[in-house]
């Protein structure tokens, strides 16, 4: 049997840092990066950005990252149509 002092103290667990995650109702969720998302066939994305914007409205090219679609879109002002003939 051994002696107490060949024992070596059990090793404490850390927990890792928190993400912090932040949403913003009108548009993405924006996560502290890397992230790593897994997607719904079961692939992985990852990114290696200090932030990242993940999409929730599902428009993105770039899905599962956000690219802005979610802003709505804005027809450019015509010009002034000239009613005296």
């Amino acid at each position: 049997m051994p002696s107490t002092s060949d024992r070596t103290p059990c090793p404490v667990f850390t927990a890792p840092p928190a993400r912090r995650v932040s949403v913003d109702p009108q548009g993405p969720v924006l996560v502290e990066g890397p992230v790593e998302i897994v997607l719904d066939d079961g692939t992985v994305a990852r990114s290696d950005r200090f932030m990242v914007a993940v999409c929730t409205c599902r428009r993105s090219r770039t899905y599962p990252w956000c690219d802005t679609s979610h802003r709505p879109r804005r027809r450019a002002a015509s010009p002034p149509e000239d009613r005296n003939p």
